[in-house]
């Protein structure tokens, strides 16, 4: 299937690894140009030049109010247009409601959700008819994961917020989505089982729990995540997909 990704720009933030490392290398692979970023800027660079010369890394926090407009400039200086962005970030401080400071939730408030919010608005300046927003998210926009307060108390409201400009972008023909990984086999994933102590005994359990009985692989979150983005998904939009192996037990 030609997912018709030959030659279009994407931005995809958090690329250095993990999910959007993933999606970046499935748009790419497709013959997308790619704008990937990180914090660490060598990391970055490093990323990009493993998906070709199609790709471009920049050093970018999300939570830097600069950031947003630095990224789409970029892509317009480089390969001339925009025609999408996928808002990954990495997943805020675990722990439960007593264990979280103010400073972890106002970080992770800046980063996760307000830095989400920038990127989103600067690409929708841009964007033109067939263009996509997307935001990787979790499957606590739907039930709360135990130990992740933070995240179950940011995601919902930012799914929320793709929810409603999704509304207002779709008669410009602006499309946008939310992907919702759930146990993906990501650093990420890994460290939160090492938290109880037990890191195989987690997993297990964990996996237990999953129709699948497995953890997805970051290359089955980035085709998801890439068809998403592509013009062969034409006419989603304002939908949160599950990549979770059957997590989610509701309809």
């Amino acid at each position: 299937m030609d997912l018709g990704l030959k030659d279009r720009v994407y931005i995809v933030t958090g690329a250095t690894r993990g999910l959007g490392n993933a999606t970046a290398r499935v748009l790419a692979d497709d013959g997308a140009r790619v704008v990937v970023t990180g914090r660490d800027g060598e990391r970055a660079e490093a990323a990009a030049a493993e998906l070709g010369p199609g790709a471009v890394g920049l050093a970018a926090d999300n939570a830097d109010p600069a950031s947003a407009q630095r990224l789409v400039d970029a892509a317009h200086e480089r390969f001339g247009r925009l025609d999408g962005i996928l808002i990954s970030v990495g997943g805020p401080a675990p722990g439960f409601v007593a264990d979280n400071t103010d400073e972890q939730w106002q970080s992770a408030f800046e980063s996760v959700f307000l830095g989400a919010v920038r990127l989103a608005r600067a690409a929708t300046a841009v964007l033109g008819e067939g263009g996509v927003i997307g935001f990787v998210l979790s499957g606590s926009v739907y039930e709360p994961i135990a130990g992740l307060t933070i995240s179950n108390g940011l995601r919902p409201g930012l799914a929320g917020f793709a929810k409603s400009l999704a509304d207002e972008l779709g008669p410009r023909g602006i499309r946008v989505v939310g992907v919702l990984p759930a146990r993906i086999d990501t650093d990420r994933a890994r460290e939160l089982d090492a938290r109880s102590g037990d890191a195989e005994a987690s997993r297990a359990a964990h996996e237990a729990l999953i129709p699948l009985r497995r953890y997805g692989t970051p290359e089955e979150f980035g085709r998801a995540a890439a068809f998403l983005l592509s013009p062969a998904a034409s006419y989603l939009t304002g939908i949160m997909l599950p990549v979770d192996g059957g997590s989610r037990h509701g309809f």
